[in-house]
């Protein structure tokens, strides 16, 4: 057993997201590079390792009876595109036409999941890898053993990853919860600095940066969501996942709690200048936000999280400091001490959540605790999918069709050429085409410098390390850095492959007659790829720009609706309002993610960025008094007395979504309305027979309502922007 001294590193090793996925695949090169060299099969080392590669890409997460399932039709698949290349391949005008069908066919099923989307990527890697092997034919005594040594590659890791699975059931579950615990964290501590009590502040600036670490939170809660989906499916969780379930909901809560406003934090700076209380709060929210990460931390190491006194003695000193600003009997103070108010019954219920998470066992049941499954259901589901995507409109469609159509070029050029390893020109190709222009842009960057970088190493180790099983071993070790590397240093990632690539061919070739056409065939496939996706019907951000602002008013008016049939009915999290939360979140987390790529593309088509960032600040502002009134559901609940908040409450929902629909249909938005003037006038306006809580609602309604105007306003220029545009074509 290691020593108490020993065990603390050892966990903290453990608990790093990427170790499970290194070791997994160390093991299966390893043991790859082990048989081949014993039995001195030293020339089926590059099929086996590549067979290794494809099957650890398809891999997703599971159960392991689920990801028995998955490599089992991995393998199908795997056996369909090498045994079709196989046949296809002396015929190339049948090659060419299977090849562009293929990819075309296998690139729509990504509208029916991630996972699917995961293994039709891998199924066209593991094509490409046949295609090498046939034109590397020479290299093996038997070239017909070519399929089935990709295959036993692929199904070698494929066991590995079954049995891991089943060993260590949870682990992927804990990472993912881990993560989200300490991206929630982090939003807490920028959150944190909008309550900077300083006058003139850049509330707007510090909006926008807390709007993209909202979108890694929705990311983040969405892969937990889909984690434990996977572990529960239809049957009720068992006991360990029914506490990861739990942990899950309260995150959800704390997310909706922490990304809720209150009032304009300038005009609070301003009101109370003099006073601590913004200090107060800032001091709490970045006390939980640590508190979160260290409950991350807790969670990865398997350890008890204990709740610390300081935010306690925190929110004790909040408290002190708002009873004193309520003695002082400010009448300009009224309505922002209300707020405070709720500000501070926000965060006490967050601490309250927070020192809750040391048991989770403790925890109540969810009334509904089921999740969204967005996997297809049946065949006619899975049709209904496919053939929604069958149209020039649909991202997934130009990404499909530009994709084949590069390829097919990418063939022709190569038998064209015909240069030397020219197959590694349409791995290249598909590596490097994205989905849209901006990752196509920044992956081809990645991809050339990594290229680059592995082949002056390359050279270097050629020369220092002339020994085979050397060369072998260190094959295996960049193999490894690859898979620790590829999701988050893409360069370093090609680098590793490329070297792994020159270690296994210089064991049956000359490595050295491989450095030029590497490089070549990855600037020919960079090439191609760069110009299919600028030329292929190019999925530029701004011409989509109105229809991504259309969603995001859209999610938010049905958010508000379920939020108010929260306050009429009696606050429950079942499904249909855990659903319109996340929508909401999530088209504000595609908003940002699409303006982020806006900013890569050519100038002419990022002329509305910063209309679109306004707009995002805007769109996230709003969503964050939406949050607000959500947090306070159990607080109050509206009868038919409370009427006219009802009816604003529906009005307001209505307005946003005829934005989005003007939006969504191109048509001239108008910027003034006199209805939602009025609607504000009136809810500025707070009656003395409403109680407290009906009193907040009235506020987070009139905060919602404020926002209206220059959202009009942002989409009224856009339209006009748009028409003009057209007027000129």
């Amino acid at each position: 057993m290691p020593s108490t001294s020993l065990r603390q590193p050892l966990r903290r090793l453990w608990a790093k997201e990427k170790l499970g996925y290194s070791l997994r695949a160390a093991i299966a090169l390893s043991g790859v590079l082990l048989l081949c060299w014993s039995q001195g099969w030293m020339h089926s080392l590059i099929p086996l390792f590549l067979g290794v590669i494809a099957s650890a890409l398809a891999e997703t997460d599971d159960s392991w009876q689920g990801r028995l399932t998955a490599v089992l039709v991995t393998l199908a698949c795997f056996a369909t595109a090498t045994y079709a290349v196989e046949c296809l391949f002396p015929y190339p005008w049948l090659f060419v036409i299977a090849l562009a069908g293929s990819s075309f066919a296998l690139t729509l099923l990504g509208a029916l999941g991630e996972r699917y989307a995961t293994l039709a990527y891998a199924t066209l890697i593991l094509a490409v890898y046949s295609m090498i092997g046939v034109d590397q034919r020479s290299a093996l005594p038997n070239g017909g053993n070519q399929a089935i040594l990709l295959l036993a590659g692929a199904a070698w890791y494929g066991l590995l990853s079954v049995l891991w699975n089943a060993l260590f059931a949870q682990q992927a579950v804990q990472h993912s919860l881990a993560k989200l615990f300490r991206e929630l964290g982090q939003y807490l501590i920028l959150k944190s600095a909008l309550f900077e009590p300083l006058r003139q502040l850049d509330v707007e600036q510090r909006r926008l940066n807390l709007a993209k670490q909202n979108g890694r939170v929705v990311a983040a809660l969405n892969a937990a969501k889909e984690i434990i989906l996977h572990r529960v499916g239809h049957r009720r969780a068992g006991p360990k996942v029914s506490r990861y379930l739990k942990l899950y909901f309260l995150a959800q809560d704390i997310h909706e709690r922490t990304s809720s406003s209150h009032y304009p934090y300038n005009d609070l700076a301003e009101a109370f200048f003099h006073s601590d209380v913004l200090f107060r709060c800032q001091r709490l929210l970045r006390s939980q936000g640590e508190d979160c990460q260290r409950l991350a931390q807790a969670i990865e190491l398997r350890q008890s999280f204990e709740h610390r006194e300081l935010s306690q003695q925190a929110l004790s000193d909040l408290h002190a400091s708002l009873e004193h600003l309520r003695i002082q009997s400010n009448p300009a103070w009224r309505h922002l001490l209300r707020s405070l108010r709720a500000l501070t019954n926000n965060l006490r219920n967050l601490d309250l959540q927070l020192s809750s998470a040391s048991n989770p066992d403790a925890l109540a049941e969810e009334q509904d605790s089921s999740l969204y499954d967005r996997d297809p259901k049946s065949l006619r589901d899975v049709r209904k999918r496919i053939r929604s995507q069958l149209t020039p409109t649909s991202l997934l469609f130009r990404h499909a069709l530009r994709l084949s159509l590069a390829l097919t070029a990418g063939y022709g050029l190569l038998h064209w050429v015909n240069p030397s390893q020219g197959y590694w020109i349409l791995l290249t190709t598909l590596f490097v085409c994205q989905v849209n222009y901006g990752a196509t842009r920044r992956r081809l960057g990645q991809r050339i410098t990594g290229t680059v970088m592995g082949l002056l190493i390359g050279w270097a180790v050629f020369d220092l390390v002339p020994n085979p099983l050397a060369q072998a071993l260190l094959a295996v070790v960049a193999g490894v850095t690859f898979f620790a590397l590829r999701s988050t240093r893409y360069s370093w990632a090609t680098a590793a492959m490329t070297l792994l690539v020159l270690f296994c061919f210089n064991q049956t070739d000359n490595g050295y007659e491989l450095f030029i056409p590497r490089l070549l065939d990855t600037l020919l496939g960079c090439l191609i790829a760069g110009l299919a996706v600028l030329l292929i019907l190019p999925d530029w951000q701004g011409r989509r720009l109105n229809k991504l602002l259309a969603s995001t008013l859209s999610c938010n008016s049905r958010y508000l609706q379920q939020i108010i049939e929260q306050y009429r009915y009696g606050k429950r999290d079942n499904l249909d309002y855990r659903l319109a939360r996340r929508n909401a979140h999530n088209a504000d987390a595609t908003l940002s993610t699409a303006l982020g790529n806006m900013l890569m593309e050519p100038g002419y088509f990022r002329k509305d960025t910063d209309l679109g960032f306004r707009f995002l600040v805007l769109s996230h502002t709003l969503l964050s008094y939406l949050s607000g009134l959500g947090a306070h559901r159990g607080e109050s609940q509206l009868d038919d007395n409370a009427g006219f908040l009802l009816n604003s409450a529906n009005q307001l929902a209505d307005s946003l979504e005829s934005i989005a629909q003007a939006l969504n249909d191109e048509q001239p938005v108008p910027i003034h309305s006199e209805t939602e003037q009025q609607l504000a006038q009136q809810l500025s306006e707070l009656s003395d027979d409403m109680d407290d809580a009906q009193r907040q609602v009235q506020t987070q309604l009139a905060l919602i309502c404020r926002q209206l105007a220059p959202l009009r306003t942002l989409a009224a220029h856009l339209q006009k922007g748009k028409n003009t545009e057209q007027a000129g074509l």
